[in-house]
């Protein structure tokens, strides 16, 4: 047996997803959240963003609203301290493979009754967190549902029984996605790296 099988094996499978699932993401849908944040950011950051997720998936969000912050956004991560009060003019963002996680609905759910533009991230538009959202970003995924219901993955990518446990592939696919979003921004708001190497952490 090859040393590391299980692991080199892995590492393929979830990067031929992710190339795999690059052209399955709707344009129309990643450029409509992008007009939001650009109008975000000409607001001057009067606009607050609230990244969220719970899980793994919550570690995404992390990294994403990092970047933002590091291109000069208002962002916050939902559970952190010094989070501010969200209102009608602020920006949700919600991650979540399923849709259905029960602390990212509710938190959603108070995002719209306060009037804030929610934005989700999930595999599933149909769920209760995809049927909330003003925008939704469809990223395929393999999150943690029945089966049945897994029919991308299996199908239309190719997956059958993929080696990435639970949420790994939606998850990894999602990191991927986020971080080809940043460089977007960038380029649309004309940063280069240098700009965004000012405003990183220099206390670590």
């Amino acid at each position: 047996m090859e040393k590391l099988e299980a692991l080199k094996k892995s590492m393929k499978e979830i990067a031929l997803f992710i190339n795999n699932a690059i052209d399955h993401i709707k344009e129309e849908e990643v450029e409509k959240m992008i007009d939001i944040l650009m109008k975000a950011y000409h607001d001057h950051g009067k606009r607050k963003i609230l990244v969220m997720g719970a899980g793994r998936s919550g570690l995404v969000g992390k990294a994403f609203a990092m970047r933002l912050m590091h291109l000069g956004y208002n962002a916050y991560v939902l559970g952190e301290t010094i989070v501010p009060r969200i209102g009608r003019d602020d920006i949700v963002i919600a991650i979540s493979g399923s849709g259905r996680t029960r602390l990212i609905v509710t938190a959603a759910e108070a995002a719209k009754a306060v009037g804030a533009t929610l934005i989700a991230i999930t595999t599933y538009p149909g769920s209760p967190l995809g049927k909330l959202a003003d925008i939704v970003v469809t990223i395929p995924g393999r999150s943690k549902v029945a089966k049945e219901e897994d029919y991308f993955a299996r199908q239309i990518l190719g997956i059958h029984e993929p080696l990435a446990p639970l949420g790994t592939l939606f998850e990894d696919t999602c990191m991927v996605f986020l971080d080809g979003l940043v460089v977007e921004l960038m380029r649309r708001l004309g940063k280069d790296e240098e700009e965004i190497r000012q405003r990183h952490a220099n206390i670590e």
